[in-house]
């Protein structure tokens, strides 16, 4: 079934705009087919990962959750038995550290591993307990003595930034922080905020969850301002963003800026700039639905093939096509309509 539904789909993908002219054919739709053909590969991949795999991915459980969830609400058609595994998947990982957590352990990946996976199940919505509980007191309580929360790995972007790690911590005691532990948590913002005042962002990755982060601090509204600008003042003549000064502009990062500019920026999906990222994206999605993106980072796991195409760069190259049709997605104002509408006549 699944093949005969991409066979159709990549059939759309081969009269779309990508393929023909652009100019004749409004934006929103050729948003909508690009979100269209990019679905079902994500859903491979995810089911990929989680047949080869028992633990939790950022790049196949967490930003793929996203997406389907917020295709789902957009009126997408999605994979509801799959997005429920993801789901499963990801909590399943928890559940078997438990006692780590109780600890102040934690598991592989640590603050990243743990937030990024506290905000999986609050977009799909699973039901709070005491893994949720035991996995957020971990966040309050490691790394205390820092500012900030800072990241274990070396695989950037994904695991790279102290930003990142800031942000998912940030978020989960927001989402999943007890009545008892707001007095706590409170401080710890206080302080991340201090710091988030005082660091500069140095690569996009920085620059995207410094500016997402800030809702979480209790910040003026002229320091999101400044930060979208600063974000912006990344885009490339080309329309998009790259990794960092020196790499060339990709999916990933462009994809990423866009959903945080848009979601947590406050500038409308109208706005020029955005545009212009949205038509880099709708430019460089392969026939395939997806965005490749050449990997940096050093594997540490043995590779296996995930159902994801582009072999080694599969990981960074799920991620960068999650993050891009999330960006795409959140073009859409409403089911069946787009904000992307200057040249739809």
């Amino acid at each position: 079934m699944f093949k005969s539904v991409l066979i159709a789909i990549l059939s759309l993908a081969a009269s779309s705009p990508r393929a023909n002219s652009t100019d004749a054919v409004p934006l929103s739709e050729r948003v909508r087919a690009a979100i269209s053909i990019a679905l079902p590969i994500l859903e491979a991949g995810s089911k990929g990962s989680a047949d080869k795999r028992e633990c939790f991915t950022c790049h196949s459980q967490a930003i793929p959750v996203f997406v389907l969830v917020d295709a789902k609400r957009h009126g997408f058609s999605i994979d509801e038995e799959n997005l429920n595994r993801q789901l499963k998947h990801t909590y399943d990982h928890l559940r078997r550290g438990l006692e780590n957590y109780r600890q102040g352990k934690g598991q592989g990946g640590d603050v990243l591993t743990a937030g990024y996976a506290l905000w999986t199940l609050d977009e799909g919505h699973w039901p709070t307990d005491e893994v949720s509980a035991a996995v957020s007191n971990y966040l309050l309580h490691t790394q205390a003595e820092l500012q900030h929360w800072r990241h274990q790995g070396s695989r950037p972007p994904t695991s790279g930034s102290d930003f990142t790690a800031t942000y998912v911590a940030l978020r989960a005691l927001h989402h999943f922080g007890a009545d008892d532990q707001q007095e706590q948590i409170a401080k710890r913002r206080d302080q991340v905020a201090e710091w988030l005042s005082s660091t500069p962002a140095i690569e996009t990755e920085d620059y995207v969850f410094k500016l997402s982060s800030l809702q979480y601090v209790n910040s003026e509204p002229q320091a999101t301002v400044d930060a979208a600008a600063a974000l912006l003042n990344l885009q490339r003549d080309d329309g998009g963003w790259g990794q960092n000064a020196d790499l060339s502009s990709d999916a990933y990062s462009t994809g990423s800026a866009l959903a945080a500019l848009i979601r947590d920026g406050q500038t409308p999906p109208t706005n020029a700039s955005i545009l212009k990222g949205i038509e880099y994206l709708l430019a460089n999605q392969l026939d395939d639905g997806t965005w490749h993106v050449v990997t940096r980072a050093e594997p540490v796991q043995v590779y296996f093939e995930s159902g994801f195409p582009h072999g080694k760069d599969q990981f960074i190259s799920i991620s960068a096509t999650a993050w891009s049709t999330l960006a795409l997605l959140q073009t859409l104002v409403d089911r069946g309509q787009s904000a992307c509408a200057t040249d739809d006549k």
